[in-house]
């Protein structure tokens, strides 16, 4: 009876850590920016996205009507044909996306995503941003 319950033990520990979603969380909430400032957009995960010298974090870019575009991955991996203004940095739990130069074209929403363990986990609802040249920068989380 004592292994048995020793097993079940084992087991439900095993199930309710399995369970546990990778919470992520993005802010600031709001912040106004003109067309050529930096922006910074901060994300933080609940456990360590740190694996065989990896951070598994990713930033997306939605543009109104479009797929999420992937703009970097490994935190700080830039994907291909993605402009040199947008920098990813960060470890473990904290993460920065920087965009040097604000540019109207990044008119946007911004999400981070960890990709450190299944299911694949982003917040809801994203960063967004503009030029406050053209309209109000607005960024929620």
């Amino acid at each position: 009876m004592e292994s048995q319950t020793q097993v079940l033990m084992s087991l439900l520990l095993w199930v309710s850590g399995a369970c546990a979603d990778i919470v992520m969380t993005q802010s600031p909430s709001s912040l106004a920016v003109s067309a050529g400032e930096k922006v910074t957009i901060s994300c933080k995960s609940s456990q360590s996205l740190y694996l065989s010298q990896n951070n598994y974090l990713a930033w997306y870019q939605q543009k109104p009507g479009q797929s999420p575009k992937l703009l970097i991955y490994l935190a700080s991996t830039r994907n291909t044909g993605v402009p040199d203004r947008f920098t990813g940095s960060g470890s473990r739990t904290d993460f920065t996306l920087t965009i040097s130069s604000v540019q109207a074209e990044d008119l946007a929403d911004y999400y981070c995503q960890q990709h450190y363990d299944t299911p694949p986990t982003v917040l809801q609802p994203p960063t967004q941003t503009s030029s406050e040249s053209l309209t109000s920068c607005l960024y929620h989380t």
